[in-house]
Protein backbone atom coordinates (compact mmCIF):
# COMPACT_ATOMS: atom_id res chain seq x y z
CA UNK A 1 0.00 0.00 0.00
CA UNK A 2 1.47 3.50 -0.98
CA UNK A 3 1.41 6.28 2.03
CA UNK A 4 -0.52 8.99 1.20
CA UNK A 5 1.23 12.41 0.87
CA UNK A 6 -0.73 15.34 1.35
CA UNK A 7 -0.12 17.97 -1.97
CA UNK A 8 2.22 20.40 -1.75
CA UNK A 9 -0.21 23.22 -2.84
CA UNK A 10 -3.22 22.14 -0.24
CA UNK A 11 -4.21 24.91 2.12
CA UNK A 12 -5.95 24.68 5.00
CA UNK A 13 -8.42 27.73 5.58
CA UNK A 14 -8.86 27.52 9.79
CA UNK A 15 -8.56 24.85 12.10
CA UNK A 16 -10.03 25.01 15.91
CA UNK A 17 -7.51 23.16 18.85
CA UNK A 18 -8.20 22.45 22.36
CA UNK A 19 -5.62 23.43 24.68
CA UNK A 20 -4.58 22.92 28.31
CA UNK A 21 -3.54 26.61 29.04
CA UNK A 22 -4.55 29.14 26.74
CA UNK A 23 -1.39 31.53 27.72
CA UNK A 24 1.17 28.69 27.33
CA UNK A 25 -0.50 28.12 23.70
CA UNK A 26 -0.60 31.79 23.03
CA UNK A 27 3.59 31.80 23.79
CA UNK A 28 3.70 29.28 21.10
CA UNK A 29 2.02 30.02 18.06
CA UNK A 30 2.58 33.69 19.06
CA UNK A 31 5.76 34.60 20.59
CA UNK A 32 7.89 31.69 18.88
CA UNK A 33 5.56 31.28 15.49
CA UNK A 34 4.78 34.81 14.88
CA UNK A 35 0.58 34.42 14.63
CA UNK A 36 -1.09 37.27 15.90
CA UNK A 37 -4.12 37.47 18.18
CA UNK A 38 -6.88 39.04 16.35
CA UNK A 39 -9.11 38.44 19.39
CA UNK A 40 -10.07 36.56 23.05
CA UNK A 41 -13.74 34.94 23.59
CA UNK A 42 -13.77 35.53 27.89
CA UNK A 43 -10.64 34.19 29.18
CA UNK A 44 -11.06 30.51 27.68
CA UNK A 45 -10.10 31.35 24.28
CA UNK A 46 -8.42 33.21 21.49
CA UNK A 47 -8.18 33.69 18.32
CA UNK A 48 -5.01 34.12 16.54
CA UNK A 49 -4.10 34.86 12.58
CA UNK A 50 -1.43 35.45 9.87
CA UNK A 51 -1.48 38.25 7.64
CA UNK A 52 -5.00 39.70 8.84
CA UNK A 53 -7.35 36.94 8.07
CA UNK A 54 -9.94 36.62 10.85
CA UNK A 55 -8.25 33.73 12.47
CA UNK A 56 -6.36 30.70 11.49
CA UNK A 57 -6.21 29.08 14.30
CA UNK A 58 -8.45 29.12 17.09
CA UNK A 59 -7.46 28.19 20.62
CA UNK A 60 -9.96 27.11 23.36
CA UNK A 61 -9.70 25.81 27.01
CA UNK A 62 -13.83 24.96 26.91
CA UNK A 63 -13.21 21.59 27.94
CA UNK A 64 -9.44 21.21 28.34
CA UNK A 65 -8.54 23.27 30.65
CA UNK A 66 -5.69 21.99 32.87
CA UNK A 67 -5.80 18.76 30.98
CA UNK A 68 -2.32 16.33 31.05
CA UNK A 69 -0.57 15.41 27.31
CA UNK A 70 -2.40 13.40 24.92
CA UNK A 71 -1.63 9.85 24.76
CA UNK A 72 1.36 8.99 22.63
CA UNK A 73 -0.96 7.21 20.44
CA UNK A 74 -3.30 9.64 20.07
CA UNK A 75 -4.49 11.37 17.06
Amino acid sequence: METYKIPGQTRIGHIHLKVSDLQKSLDFYCGLLGFEITTFYGTDAAFISAGGYHHHIGLNTWQSKGAGPAARNAV
